[in-house]
């Protein structure tokens, strides 16, 4: 085991409480977001993808392109990172070496699902799934790839959008037999539905909370109560960036400076200190002519 992140993230999830993952997307955000000592952290695709390449979340992005992501904020993190691996990049052989890949890259957990290629984000319309029989040999695959089990297999089925919650319930059931750790039913459209998913599994169950989404946001005590024990909330912090962003870009546009904008900022010194310069500072003291 490369690090002691993966078996924190599975003894915490042994624990009692709902563990809050909030999505992170760059390396300002990791570094925020680790900072207030979070259970875990989840390293959304839809972020990743578009603050890295600025492009959508429609399997644009690849291996490289994500392996990398993943190395650079898992090492950074002291917080367990669960690592978005969209369908593992292609076929079986491939799924083997994004597993030894993340694993390797300091990940805690890595979420694989059953869309087709190219996938696209789970709240967005189009998706489709391959057979389950395919799925399954990609979580049998996986799991036989890992070095260790601490490092955590999340199964998505992105089949309830098309095919109806109760295939959704029988494609998890098979991809937990094959061996993955947490279970993920993409985009339930109701609490009823939500409900029905925490009853049926003995599994940790991931929930997906993304506003103005396919699903409820809940609170944690609820998404407790429906059986829920892993929440992610992969665009929350990327939304409201955005929306201060728009505001700030809107008032340079009509006013030429930031003088008298709203918009509340972070303090600049504390963005220095946030991004390490303190450490720059004591160095160039301790080497200074």
């Amino acid at each position: 085991m490369a690090n002691s992140k993966p078996a924190k993230l599975h003894e915490r999830l042994k624990q009692p409480g709902l563990v809050t993952a909030p999505g992170v997307y760059d390396m300002v955000s990791l570094r925020l977001a680790d900072s207030f000592g979070f259970d875990a952290l989840y390293m959304t695709g839809f972020g990743a993808v578009a603050s890295h390449l600025g492009l959508p979340d429609a399997g644009l992005a690849t291996y490289s392109d994500m392996v990398g992501r993943v190395g650079a904020m898992a090492k950074m993190a002291r917080t367990p990172l669960i690592a978005d691996g969209d369908t593992g990049y292609g076929g079986l052989l491939n799924v083997r070496h994004t597993m030894q890949g993340y694993e390797l890259a300091g990940a805690s957990a890595i979420q694989l699902e059953d869309q087709e290629f190219p996938k696209k984000c789970g709240h967005t319309p189009g998706r489709r799934v391959i057979p389950m029989a395919d799925m399954v040999k990609k979580i049998k695959v996986a799991a036989e790839a890992r070095q260790s089990k601490d490092f955590l297999i999340i199964a998505r089925t992105d089949s309830r959008t098309t095919l109806g919650l109760d295939e959704a319930l029988r494609r998890a059931e098979a991809y937990a037999k094959a061996g993955a750790d947490i279970l993920f039913v993409e985009s339930p459209e109701t609490e009823e539905e939500m409900r029905k998913i925490g009853a049926s599994f003995d599994l940790p169950l991931l929930a997906n909370m993304v506003e103005k989404g396919r699903t409820p946001v809940l609170s944690k005590a609820d998404l407790e109560a429906l059986g829920f024990k892993l929440a992610i909330f992969p665009v929350t912090a990327l939304l409201a960036g955005v929306h201060a962003m728009t505001k700030v870009y809107e008032h340079f546009k009509s006013t030429g400076s930031s003088t008298n904008n709203t918009v509340d900022l972070y303090d600049f010194t504390d963005l220095t200190k946030l991004m390490g310069f303190e450490d720059v500072w004591e160095f160039d003291k301790r080497h200074a002519d």
